[in-house]
């Protein structure tokens, strides 16, 4: 398979994971189901649910009335292996803004669970933070991927075959966190092939990019790889605010930092910027962190 073909399928494959079946609809509950990625580590990918409960309770919208943010929580490891089952309950519609709460199930118990807050378009007053200056290109900057070496054949897997291109402003620290002990980085990301131009598709899609390394400010601060033995870390909650459209099909700037870590948890945060700096979406994340000790 050419290159251009990989890039292809891995798109595909996650649009299909997008695309949910419409189990049974009443009038305040909408039942969905869904697919999930195989992946190598057994555990439904979170970004995947991210993406999957938003575009459930979409679902239940109308088209000129879009997200604006969403807090969810990761309530049970998911099983990749299994499709999941997604329930929304249209909380509140008002005259400007809407609410929604989407479960995904396994099992028959919740394993994510999220509310988000939806508004039609409306002007207002506006500011924005800059994107930091003197950050490399994309284009001057080489795919994760190619940066690793002997690393064990299920990480490569997962590199290359998740649907985006992910390039690391400074080195990536899969197989060591050496250099300066700092508590952000920056990275590149887009998919790797285009998208349909349903604005849905592609606001699900960053919130799948959203779960994406902002994990990585918190280990770096603290010289952490993630193939060090016995490390254990696992996301508990996501919160997500949507401020600007963007095609996530074109190169978007993660610029990542953790403000704390303490008790057995980290928290990130992070902004999302078009290549041309305009402020697309805001991310904070805590995780729950166990580094062996030395």
């Amino acid at each position: 398979m050419t290159d251009d073909a990989h890039a292809r399928a891995s798109v595909d494959l996650l649009l299909d994971v997008l695309d949910l079946d419409a189990g049974q609809a009443r009038t305040t509950e909408d039942i969905f189901t869904g697919r999930s990625h195989h992946m190598p580590t057994g555990r439904i990918y979170g970004g995947q649910v991210l993406a999957q409960t938003l575009l459930a309770a979409e679902r239940t919208m109308p088209d000129d009335r879009a997200v604006h943010s969403m807090h969810g929580y990761f309530l049970r490891p998911g099983d990749a292996a299994q499709g999941l089952t997604i329930a929304v309950d249209r909380i509140h519609d008002g005259r400007s803004f809407s609410t929604r709460r989407s479960q995904a199930y396994q099992n028959g118990v919740p394993i994510f669970s999220m509310i988000a807050s939806f508004q039609d378009d409306d002007a207002g007053i506006e500011h924005a933070e800059p994107m930091p200056e003197g950050i490399p290109a994309p284009e001057e900057l080489a795919p994760d991927e190619a940066l690793v070496r002997g690393v064990h054949p299920l990480t490569m897997r997962m590199l290359t075959d998740r649907p985006a291109d992910i390039r690391h402003v400074d080195a990536p620290i899969f197989q060591s966190a050496g250099g300066e002990q700092v508590a952000h980085q920056a990275v590149w990301m887009r998919m790797r092939s285009s998208l349909p131009d349903d604005p849905k598709i592609h606001r699900a899609a960053l919130a799948y990019l959203s779960d994406m390394t902002i994990q990585e400010s918190i280990l770096r601060a603290h010289g952490v790889a993630w193939s060090l033995p016995g490390l254990k870390v696992a996301s508990l909650d996501h919160a997500m605010w949507w401020h600007r459209p963007a095609r996530v099909d074109e190169w978007l700037l993660y610029v990542q930092k953790s403000p704390n870590a303490r008790g057995g948890r980290g928290l990130a945060t992070g902004h999302i910027y078009t290549q041309d700096g305009t402020l697309v979406a805001t991310v904070a994340q805590e995780i729950m962190i166990r580094v062996p000790a030395t």
